[in-house]
């Protein structure tokens, strides 16, 4: 009999389609969201595991990092990694993958498709059939904006931001992004300002990545160049938004409209954003197709038996 590669689980990831189950079928797993003390689980059975599983949502920092003395990997499931201390991993010379590539598509279309619902106010539309006044009062929703030939800015142009981008060529669109440096091998305009990509832009979609280094990135003068009619964007973290800002420029009439997949303090989300009419708000779904969340879960499972056959990754956080 095969004797199973004993790891750790730091919590559920329930959702993905069955990547509970095929660990738990493979490895001999620790599950340390079961257990009431971490701490005490960590101390008792934490000796001997070799490999970690997490995800981007719950992550992995220096005390937990610390406590697995044999730590060799870290297979985390999704594209960010910014809740994981890569640092402290690193130091100890501990490999991280995450889960890249397998999620652009649906989050682009996802961008794209919150892009439309802001512009053509579709929440509000929704909304007004719903509660039964479509023909039951004078007139209709506002006026919504034409996507089609506008201008469409873009704040980070990695994997998902270019295939945002990319879409916008269908839409006859104008494309230009700001990136912590510029790129020479894409054909679209790079604006070192953030706030003059944002004075130019009809639509502006933030798919940069997150943690301390971006956080309120777009902040009150970004979102104010962006302007009343504008529209903002954003599938990447939460933070990278000055949230306060954003509500009180919707209040104010000094920017148009918000589409959000992420908010600043998930799952909590402002009322004022919740009452808006000039708002999308969606429970942060970017990845949550089945073919997505799959081939996520796949490419988790790969990382991991990597490290075990021969001490590397397929996707190594560089």
């Amino acid at each position: 009999m095969t004797t199973k590669h004993r790891i750790l689980q730091v919590g559920s990831l329930s959702g993905s389609p069955s990547a509970n189950q095929r660990l738990a079928d493979g490895y001999d797993v620790l599950e340390l969201w079961k257990h009431a003390d971490r701490k005490a689980a960590l101390a008792e059975h934490g000796k001997g595991i070799t490999a970690m599983v997490t995800s981007a949502s719950i992550g992995a920092d220096a005390d937990l990092i610390a406590a697995l003395p044999d730590l060799k990997a870290i297979c985390s499931w999704g594209v960010g990694y910014e809740t994981i201390d890569v640092q402290a991993a690193r130091q100890r010379g501990v490999l991280v993958s995450n889960t890249p590539d397998v999620l652009t598509d649906c989050v682009a279309d996802l961008a794209w498709g919150l892009m439309i619902a802001g512009a053509r106010r579709m929440s509000l539309g929704d909304r007004y059939v719903r509660a039964g006044r479509w023909g039951q009062v004078h007139g209709s929703i506002p006026l919504g904006t034409r996507v089609s030939g506008k201008k469409l800015g873009i704040v980070g142009l990695g994997r998902i931001g270019q295939a945002i981008a990319r879409r916008g060529d269908g839409f006859d669109m104008q494309v230009r992004y700001h990136n912590r440096r510029e790129r020479s091998d894409v054909p679209y305009g790079y604006e070192a300002s953030l706030v003059e990509l944002a004075r130019w832009a009809d639509f502006l979609v933030v798919a940069t990545v997150g943690g301390a280094g971006t956080r309120h990135l777009v902040d009150s003068a970004v979102i104010e160049a962006l302007g009343p009619k504008g529209v903002i964007v954003n599938i990447a973290r939460g933070p990278v938004i000055d949230e306060q800002a954003l509500v009180a420029a919707l209040e104010s009439g000094k920017l148009g409209c918000a589409a959000l997949d992420v908010f600043e303090y998930e799952p909590n989300v402002p009322d004022a954003l919740k009452t808006s009419d000039n708002t999308v708000l969606l429970p942060h779904i970017g990845s949550a197709t089945y073919e997505t969340r799959l081939a996520m879960e796949d490419l988790m499972l790969e990382n991991l038996q990597a490290y075990f056959q021969t001490g590397k990754l397929v996707t190594p956080v560089e």
